[in-house]
C-alpha cells in the first residue's frame, strides 16, 4: 500500500483530480473499443435509433424544450447587458467597461451574484407557494418561445393556433405574481401582487385585441404562416396595413412586459419592491430573468406580427433576375482543390497574416511587432468570419432569416432600453385609465374598421 500511497500523497491537488480522470477516460476508451468489437455498441445504437424513430414527435418536443431552456440564459444576459450600456449611453456615462471586453461579462457576474446570495424565506411565509412563484413566472414566459418562428423551419412547434397558445401561456404570469405577493406574509408584497395582477390583466385585453386585425388579414393563428404571408417587400408587412394595431400592441406590450413608463409592478418608490419585496437570492433572480426574457419575447412577437418576421425588407430575387445575375455560393467546393487546400491552409493563411501585420506596423510605427501581429490576427479572423457569414447568408435560407429576425428583435430591445432611460414613470390611475378608457376602445374600433375594409374589398373584387 505504501508503494501506491506515497506517490499519491506527493501529488498536487490538480494532479489528484487529473490522474483519476485520465484513468476513467482510458477505461471508457477500452470499454468502448471492446463493446464495438463484440457488436454491443452497434446493437445499442440500432435499438436507440429505432426508439427515436418510433417516437420522433416526443423526442422533437423534448429537444425543442431543452434548446429553449438553454437559449433563455444567454438571452437574459444579453438583454441585461444591452440595457446597461444603452442607459449609460443616454445618461452620458461610460457604463460597464471592466468585466470582460467592453464590460460584456458584467451581466453574467450579476447573475452569479444573485446565485451566491442567501436564499431567505421570511417567517410565516407559505414556503411551497413562495418557492414556486418565481418558477411559474419564469416558465410562463419561457414556454411562449415554443411557438416563436426564428427562421424558416426554425420553430419549436408550428401550431395552427400558435398565437392563441402564446397568449394563453403568457397569461399564467399573473398566477406567479399573485403567488409571490400572497405567500410572502407581507402587506407590501400583497399590495404589490394585487397591483401587478391588475396591470397585467388590464393590458392583456388590448394586447389580445390588437392582433385580431392581423389575424383577419392573414386568415390564420399560426405565427409561422403569418410571417410567410408577409414575404416580399417591406410594404407587404402588416405594420403598413395595421398601423393603429401596431401602436396599440406596442403600448400594451410595454405594460405587459413591465417596462418603463409602466414598470409599476415593483415600483420601489411606492411599495419597496412590489410583489418581490421578500425575495432574495436566485428566487429573486428568476423574476428578473423572466422580465429580461420577456423583453426579447415581446420584441420578437411584435416583429412577427407586424414587421415581417424573418423576411428581409427587400426582395433581391427580382432585382438579380432583371440584371440576369445568378448567385450560387453553395456551388463553391473548397474540397475540389485537393492538396492545394492543405497548402493554402498551412502556407497561405500565415503569409496573409504576416502581410497584414506589416501593413499595421507601417501604419502604427510606434507599436511593437507583437502588438501589430495580434491586431492583424484579429482583423484576419474578423474578415474571414464576415466572408463565411456572407457565404452562409447567401447559401442557406435559415441563416438569412435568422439574421433579419435577430436584427429586428434586437432593435426593439434597444427601444425598450431607450424608453427606460428616457421616460418618467406614470401613476397607477393613469396606467389603468389608459388601458380601459382608450386602448380597449381603440382596439375594438380597429377591428371594426378592418372587418369593414375586408368586406368592401371582397365586394369590389366580385
Amino acid at each position: 500500500m505504501s508503494a501506491l500511497s506515497r506517490p499519491w500523497n506527493r501529488l498536487t491537488l490538480g494532479g489528484k483530480i487529473i490522474l483519476p480522470l485520465l484513468l476513467v477516460l482510458v477505461a471508457l476508451t477500452v470499454a468502448l473499443l471492446a463493446g464495438w468489437q463484440i457488436g454491443l455498441i452497434p446493437a445499442l445504437l440500432d435499438i436507440g435509433l429505432a426508439i427515436v424513430t418510433d417516437n420522433i414527435d416526443i423526442f422533437r418536443f423534448l429537444a425543442a424544450v431543452t434548446a429553449i431552456l438553454l437559449f433563455t440564459v444567454p438571452t437574459a444576459f444579453v438583454v441585461g447587458y444591452i440595457e446597461l450600456k444603452v442607459i449609460a449611453f443616454v445618461n452620458l456615462r461610460i457604463g460597464p467597461n471592466r468585466v470582460g471586453p467592453w464590460g460584456a461579462l458584467v451581466a453574467v457576474f450579476h447573475g452569479l451574484k444573485m446565485l451566491i446570495k442567501e436564499d431567505f424565506a421570511p417567517t410565516g411565509a407559505d414556503v411551497p407557494v413562495f418557492t414556486l412563484a418565481p418558477v411559474v413566472t419564469f416558465m410562463a414566459t419561457v414556454l411562449t418561445l415554443l411557438v416563436i418562428p426564428f427562421a424558416p423551419g426554425l420553430v419549436g412547434l408550428d401550431m395552427n393556433i400558435g398565437l392563441l397558445y402564446f397568449f394563453a401561456v403568457s397569461g399564467l404570469t399573473v398566477v406567479g405574481l399573485m403567488m409571490g405577493g400572497w405567500s410572502s406574509f407581507n402587506k407590501y408584497s400583497l399590495i404589490g401582487g394585487i397591483r401587478a395582477a391588475a396591470q397585467v390583466i388590464s393590458y392583456e385585453l388590448p394586447l389580445l385585441l390588437a392582433p385580431v386585425g392581423v389575424v383577419m388579414l392573414a386568415g390564420t393563428l399560426s405565427l409561422n404562416q403569418i410571417v410567410v404571408n408577409q414575404s416580399g417587400w417591406f410594404w407587404d408587412w402588416y405594420v403598413f396595413q395595421q398601423p393603429l394595431a401596431f401602436v396599440i400592441f406596442f403600448i400594451a406590450a410595454t405594460a405587459e412586459g413591465n417596462r418603463t413608463p409602466f414598470d409599476l409592478t415593483e415600483a420601489d418608490s411606492e411599495i419597496v419592491a412590489g410583489f418581490a419585496t421578500e425575495y432574495s437570492g436566485m428566487r429573486f433572480g428568476f423574476f428578473y430573468f423572466a422580465e429580461f426574457v420577456n423583453v426579447f419575447i415581446l420584441s420578437a412577437l411584435t416583429v412577427i406580427l407586424f414587421l415581417g418576421g424573418w423576411n428581409a425588407p427587400i426582395d433581391v430575387a427580382p432585382i438579380l433576375g432583371y440584371f440576369n445575375i445568378t448567385l450560387n455560393p453553395a456551388a463553391i467546393d473548397p474540397g475540389a482543390l485537393g492538396l492545394g487546400l492543405l497548402i493554402v491552409l498551412l502556407v497561405g493563411i500565415p503569409v496573409l497574416i504576416l502581410g497584414m501585420t506589416l501593413v499595421v506596423w507601417m501604419l502604427k510605427s510606434n507599436w511593437s511587432f507583437l502588438k501589430a501581429l495580434i491586431v492583424a490576427f484579429v482583423l484576419f479572423n474578423v474578415v474571414v468570419g464576415g466572408v463565411v457569414g456572407l457565404w452562409a447568408y447567401m447559401s442557406f435560407e435559415v441563416v438569412a432569416g435568422l439574421f433579419w429576425f435577430s436584427a429586428k428583435t434586437i432593435t426593439f430591445v434597444f427601444v425598450f432600453a431607450w424608453m427606460r432611460a428616457t421616460l418618467p414613470r406614470v401613476r397607477i390611475d393613469q396606467l389603468m385609465g389608459w388601458a380601459w378608457k382608450w386602448l380597449v376602445e381603440i382596439a375594438l374600433l380597429n377591428i371594426f374598421i378592418t372587418a369593414g375594409a375586408i368586406l368592401l374589398i371582397e365586394e369590389l373584387n366580385r
